[in-house]
């Protein structure tokens, strides 16, 4: 049966845990896998589960992420379906930012007035995984559910990261708590299934995403002044509501830290990875460019985007994004190379090529680059190393940033000829 769903997906806050990717841009709008957006992942969702009548909401540096959704998702006019930008905004009711996810909805809840649905499904804007989201839905509406969590079974070091809960034999969740000590753990175990049990994923995490039946949302929001659904709304409702935990057991990963936004690209570059590129479509803004050009390069477990012209002599266990250049000589591992929103004229790459004052978007020639972030539009000069790894110590400076041993060129940097970072 088909459902009528409205979505929400969340801007998210400041993101200040991604800086520097997010000094610019909010989180959803991080780019990702070399020519997606962080937002293009649960929007695809959506689509892939037949649910075409989603808002988005944002607060913080948003107009890039705005624009980008603005060029990306346009349906024909004879469709019914929207991706819809709600901002936050001063009105009579309130002048204030978003103050939470559940005042995020709150406020824009008046928006969804004209739209004819029974089920509204909450999303983060900052997190990789696929999942079907009409089997959520499904699962809610059988289960006769007010509200129903989407939850993962995580082992005790994630645990303390998440919110987390027990449910009984019927999947109603019972108990909640938000952010665990490591004393507390104990009491907060799961019957999980044998295989994730033996992996040590026995505690039920709340993925933040959320199913509400329409009139029990609306009551929520109007009878409980919480801020948020995670810490307030939905803790308050445990024992009031029929609150649903639904498991989750595919991949999932929230894109919350520069190490898990790291390890989330690289990994996509495993021979068989956990989320798969090449199943359900995951769309994104159509770009009319060129088929990459390589010369001379050895690749080893590698992804390319579109429109790169790369003469590197390897590049290993790396992503590197729409439009990169990259120079002779120069050796890429264990690296994310967003790449560039421009091209340079090919007048200007060959003058700044041989005067590097400053050098052309992209890495120049005879370069290392090994566990990095380069962020888009950076400059990276001929004869440059820079080398991640635990042997760094966290720091902030003018060009770059090192969080967790990984070195991040920060967007529209400019590191000049012979310069070492890391070693």
């Amino acid at each position: 049966m088909i459902h009528k769903v409205v979505s929400i997906v969340l801007g998210g806050g400041r993101g200040t845990r991604l800086y520097p990717l997010t000094d610019q841009r909010s989180k959803p709008a991080v780019p990702i896998a070399g020519k997606y957006r962080l937002v293009d992942i649960p929007i695809s969702n959506c689509l892939n589960s037949n649910y075409n009548k989603i808002f988005v909401l944002t607060q913080y540096n948003s107009a890039s992420l705005n624009k980008h959704i603005k060029n990306t998702f346009n349906f024909s006019i004879f469709s019914k379906g929207f991706v819809d930008i709600l901002a936050a905004e001063q009105t009579n009711e309130g002048d204030k930012w978003f103050e939470g996810t559940a005042d995020a909805v709150r406020r824009t809840h008046k928006n969804m007035v004209n739209v004819d649905y029974d089920y509204v499904l909450i999303l983060s804007g900052d997190q990789l995984y696929q999942m079907d989201y009409s089997a959520l839905v499904d699962f809610h509406v059988k289960n006769e559910g007010e509200v129903t969590i989407a939850t993962i079974p995580v082992t005790a070091k994630e645990a303390g990261g998440f919110g987390i809960l027990k449910s009984n034999e019927n999947n109603e969740i019972t108990s909640f708590i938000e952010k665990p000590t490591a004393d507390l753990l104990p009491e907060w175990t799961s019957e999980v299934p044998e295989d994730l049990e033996r992996q040590g994923r026995n505690y039920l995490a709340s993925m933040g995403i959320y199913v509400f039946s329409k009139n029990v949302l609306r009551r929520l929001l109007t009878e409980d002044p919480g801020m948020d659904f995670g810490k307030e709304i939905i803790p308050n409702a445990i024992g009031k509501l029929r609150i649903l935990s639904y498991q989750f057991d595919g991949y999932w990963t929230d894109i919350g830290t520069i190490s898990s936004f790291f390890e989330a690209n690289i990994q996509l570059t495993d021979n068989i990875p956990s989320f798969n590129l090449f199943g359900e479509p995951v769309f994104t803004r159509p770009r009319m460019l060129p088929p990459s050009k390589i010369s001379g390069t050895t690749l080893n477990n590698a992804i390319i985007a579109d429109g790169c012209i790369v003469l590197a002599d390897k590049i290993e266990r790396s992503v590197i994004g729409v439009r990169s250049r990259v120079g002779r000589g120069t050796v890429i591992k264990l690296t994310y190379m967003m790449g560039s929103d421009y091209y340079e004229d090919l007048n200007a790459v060959v003058e700044l090529t041989n005067t590097q004052q400053p050098p052309p978007i992209g890495v120049g020639e005879r370069c290392y680059i090994e566990g990095a972030i380069l962020d888009k539009d950076c400059r990276i000069g001929n004869d440059v190393r820079i080398t991640g790894g635990q042997h760094l110590k966290d720091g902030d400076f003018d060009e770059y940033t090192i969080r967790d041993g990984i070195v991040v060129i920060k967007k529209n940097a400019v590191i000049p000829n012979g310069t070492t970072i890391g070693c």
